[in-house]
């Protein structure tokens, strides 16, 4: 077990580790910097995800408060939009782009959007995978069992393409929010692109989970491998 600890492969771990602390580093001091740029209407962010929402045709989904900083999030089983503490009430143009966003997002839903689908539908299985793989892959290490390993591996698989498949699914969430903002005139050109700023900088922390998670199975299968040799 000292051995695994210190297993050379676990550099790819920190790598990863290291490029999802850059990523999140990168949101939170884009937001802080587009907090401080008030929209020149004077709109909260929870007026715009309402003229948003309503000019798509969707009276159903309510819009809430939700405690905690950069907690913003839709959910499709509830049709609850809801928005930080920091982001509701702000008339920022990072509070009215992250608001957008998940506007993005309850418009996919409406609109049937295939990789919501896909997403939504393998949540199961990544909730699984999530809970038992490293524990199978550990526990198949430990008792050469070969077969453990590989399901451990096949259920990280699918942690890997639910975040695979979560990316078409906020770059288009942010596109159609930015497009959005730019058609209906709710933020002018320049704040236009702070909206965007803060929208590509969340976008990269969801690349840095794909890479992270990819660099963390490439070296399960290199354990795996050499567990076998």
């Amino acid at each position: 077990m000292f051995g695994y600890y210190f297993d050379p492969t676990y550099i790819l771990v920190l790598i990863g580790v290291v490029i999802s602390l850059l990523a999140s580093w990168g949101v939170k001091s884009t937001f802080a910097k587009y907090s401080k740029v008030r929209n020149s209407y004077g709109l909260t962010a929870m007026e715009v995800a309402e003229r948003i929402l309503h000019d798509a045709g969707i009276y159903d989904v309510g819009i809430e408060q939700v405690a905690g900083d950069l907690t913003d999030h839709y959910s499709p089983n509830e049709k609850v939009l809801r928005l930080s503490s920091t982001v509701c009430h702000s008339t920022s143009v990072a509070a009215i782009g992250v608001a957008a966003h998940e506007c993005g997002h309850a418009i996919q839903h409406a609109n049937g959007y295939a990789p919501i689908k896909v997403r939504n539908a393998i949540v199961p299985v990544v909730n699984i995978g999530q809970q038992l793989s490293i524990p199978l892959i550990m526990l198949g290490l430990v008792l050469s069992m070969t077969g453990l390993v590989n399901i451990g591996i096949i259920l990280f698989s699918f942690v890997l393409i639910f975040q695979v498949v979560t990316l078409p699914v906020e770059f288009n969430a942010s596109g159609r929010a930015l497009a959005i903002l730019r058609d209906r005139s709710f933020l002018g050109d320049e704040e236009l692109k702070g909206a965007k700023a803060v929208l590509t900088a969340a976008a990269l922390t969801y690349v840095a989970a794909v890479i992270s998670s990819a660099l963390q199975l490439l070296r399960l299968v290199l354990l795996s491998r050499r567990r076998d040799d």
